[in-house]
């Protein structure tokens, strides 16, 4: 029994998800089915892609094939559960589940936030210093700073987690999302939430606040190099070579600053469940098409690929 109250502790919560109709639940369970499979095969692609294609062994692609993997795990933190909530009348989730899924959300989402901002470095070397690119961007400098995001994500993560579930949970135990974010975890405590707000305010500016800052200042400084360039044609190379992770960008940060950055974010509750399952499961669908769809080096990759492959078919029905 919770001190003082004639509440039990909460041993699990309900979690509402994206509807309760039937109907919609069969299609929005074939619809994510297909955005979890391409995001599997597309990031898995990528990655697969990088590692074997000499011609993207580079810092940048290194990059990109971790920003692939995180994507992965962030977008498996999310949809199998939601599947599941599609072909089951059984929303329930343990108080152990939803702290483990917190846990992991935080922690691929702030290295995602931690990654983007060293892809924005990266580009800012490669067009401002391209003379000492290999040197700046070594790759034990590349391992070392994958090493420190995660280092960085725990922490947040472990944080996060800790000051959301140290709270006391004795009443109501239904979650209007399909996920257990932090704020309507919050809403649910048994106490006063406003030390915990702070905290959470703090540490999410923590991770924001100094890698938005480096996003802004590398491509400030991109923006003075590329101007300062006299021809067009190179012009047009430096910025076709930030096109893609500024597509990245404005769709991660676009989306999650929708849906945390409101006056009043209670009174939006299903315009916030479409946003977030823009950033937790369509962007890592979205971002291998990114960067194959806009990037030459990446579709030349993959013809090399496709012709390879061809080859080695036809050899083998000559060989049968």
């Amino acid at each position: 029994m919770a001190s003082g109250q004639n509440h039990t502790t909460v041993t699990s919560f309900i979690l509402l998800g994206l509807t309760d109709q039937a109907a919609q639940k069969q299609l929005l369970f074939a619809v994510f089915l297909l955005i979890y499979s391409v995001t599997l095969v597309g990031n898995l692609g990528m990655i697969d892609l990088i590692r074997t294609s000499s011609p993207l062994h580079t810092p940048m692609y290194f990059l990109l094939s971790v920003l692939s993997f995180l994507d992965i795990c962030n977008s498996s933190v999310f949809t199998p559960r939601l599947l599941n909530s599609f072909l089951t009348t059984d929303q329930s989730i343990s108080f152990t589940g939803c702290v483990v899924q917190m846990a992991l959300m935080i922690l691929h989402g702030t290295g995602e936030c931690l990654l983007l901002a060293i892809m924005a470095y990266d580009r800012f070397v490669a067009i401002c210093h391209p003379l000492l690119y290999h040197t700046i961007m070594s790759k034990r400098l590349c391992v070392q700073l994958v090493v420190v995001t995660y280092a960085v994500g725990m922490f947040i993560s472990s944080v996060q987690t800790g000051n959301a579930f140290s709270l006391p949970f004795c009443g109501p135990n239904i979650i209007d999302h399909y996920f257990c974010d932090i704020p309507p975890v919050l809403q649910l405590a048994c106490s006063d939430t406003t030390t915990a707000n702070i905290i959470l305010l703090f540490f999410s500016a923590l991770v924001t606040v100094p890698t938005v800052s480096v996003i802004l200042v590398s491509y400030a400084y991109i923006l003075v190099t590329i101007c300062r360039m006299r021809s067009l044609e190179a012009q047009r190379k430096a910025f076709s070579t930030c096109a893609s992770h500024l597509t990245a960008l404005s769709l991660f940060y676009g989306s999650v600053f929708l849906v945390y950055v409101q006056p009043n974010p209670e009174s939006a509750s299903a315009y916030n469940k479409i946003l977030s399952v823009f950033y937790t499961i369509v962007i890592p669908m979205l971002n291998p098409l990114v960067y194959s769809l806009r990037n030459k080096d990446v579709k030349a990759a993959v013809e090399v690929r496709l012709l390879n492959l061809s080859r080695k078919g036809i050899c083998q029905k000559g060989l049968w």
